[in-house]
């Protein structure tokens, strides 16, 4: 029997040298896309606010959607009927689907989890829900998506609080390992598409060092087309979940994509890629977006500040953004107003009125902004020209040459 190909291909095409930061082309059925990349989040198969064209005016690749939320609503049987995400939502480009894992984390206060499945009550009107690592991937199946995660066992991975049980917290953060393993290999086995969408593991382990090597060790020993680290970024410090990275990513497989699942601020992308990873995904940019919090080069600034309401200047007048440049095809706003687009001061008053403008242009400069950085983090890899990262974006501060 000849051997199945698989439905990703990962080339690195530049590696910095002396450190683990690197650059490739994974390539999907549905396009390929650059790494180091970023995933905007499309949970219930939207970026929230944005036409697909607009998603695609910001450089971005690849998206990211919910196999949770979507199979709540509208249900997956319903998308597949339809012809899988891709059509549904008029993205034509790579898609990738969160398992659910970190819903079960997020709702653990409503939740049971057993060996077996996930047990909760829907969100849209209460039905009781058993998720297993089957129908996890039944439902990845029928999402369409390129490229599925494994169900995975998400923890707190740091206590909280006075009087928790320390020790009780080990035995959970061992147990969520033995229990990751276990259901990898159940959706390696229910895994129907396997020609057709790539499924990636996910190491777990919490801050604790021993479990992540023997997470890591465990989950690469299966061959699949990718890993990711996941259980960070749940409560612990930003110098924490560098220092899981800092061990985690350098030891997965080098030839595969490597991807951390949920991160995050720029800073942070910047350190997890010198220390090796490929993918990244984060809700930041539009959560951020819609609440006025709009990322620049040197920090955020919060757009509803009575100091922005008579400044004529775009968000980001570096920024090639459309909210910053200008509209499609080049045409100006104002010809007369630097950089072109939208003023801040304009930008002010939309929240102000409540105007549902505000959130979408908002949110396509964030985009924008972590794309944009992405880009800048390629060219530096290929380059050999890393250090220009801190003089080009004063937000990272001092961190660019760590790993």
């Amino acid at each position: 029997m000849s051997e199945m190909k698989s439905p990703l291909s990962f080339t690195i095409t530049d590696e910095l040298p002396g450190g683990h930061a690197r650059c490739g082309v994974i390539e999907t059925p549905h396009g390929s896309f650059d790494t180091p990349a970023f995933m905007p989040v499309g949970t219930r198969g939207t970026v929230k606010g944005l036409l697909p064209g607009l998603v695609r005016m910001t450089g971005t690749q690849v998206l990211l959607n919910n196999a949770y939320h979507l199979m709540l609503r509208p249900g997956d049987e319903l998308v597949a009927s339809q012809g899988g995400m891709h059509t549904f939502m008029g993205w034509d480009g790579p898609i990738l689907t969160d398992s659910g894992g970190f819903q079960a984390f997020s709702m653990s206060d409503t939740s049971t989890i057993t060996d077996e499945a996930v047990i909760f009550n829907s969100i849209i009107d209460g039905a009781r829900i058993e998720l297993t690592p089957e129908r996890a991937i039944e439902v990845q199946n029928n999402l369409g998506a390129d490229i599925i995660m494994a169900f995975d066992d998400c923890p707190p991975s740091v206590l909280h609080g006075e009087g928790q049980d320390a020790a009780a917290h080990a035995r959970r953060l061992e147990e969520a390992v033995d229990r990751t393993t276990a259901w990898l290999q159940r959706c390696v086995e229910a895994h129907a598409r396997p020609s057709e969408q790539a499924l990636f593991g996910i190491v777990q382990g919490g801050t604790d060092s021993s479990l992540r090597s023997r997470s890591l060790e465990e989950i690469t020993a299966i061959d699949l087309p990718g890993y990711a680290i996941g259980g960070v970024a749940v409560g612990e410090s930003p110098e924490l979940i560098h220092g899981i990275v800092a061990e985690t990513a350098p030891r997965l497989p080098r030839e595969k994509p490597r991807y951390l699942m949920g991160v995050g601020y720029e800073r942070d992308l910047v350190r997890a890629v010198a220390s090796g990873v490929d993918m990244f995904d984060c809700v930041l940019p539009t959560r951020n977006g819609r609440t006025a919090s709009a990322f620049t080069r040197t920090g955020r600034i919060n757009l509803k500040n009575a100091r922005f309401k008579d400044d004529r200047l775009p968000i980001d007048p570096a920024c090639p953004c459309l909210a910053c440049s200008g509209t499609p095809g080049g045409l100006e706003i104002d010809p007369d107003q630097p950089g072109g687009g939208f003023s801040r001061a304009y930008l002010r008053h939309l929240f102000q009125a409540e105007e549902m403008l505000g959130p979408i242009l908002v949110s396509i400069h964030n985009i924008q902004h972590f794309q944009s950085l992405m880009l800048d983090i390629r060219r530096a890899i290929r380059d050999d020209a890393w250090l220009t990262l801190e003089r080009d974006w004063p937000v990272l501060g001092e961190t660019v040459g760590m790993s």
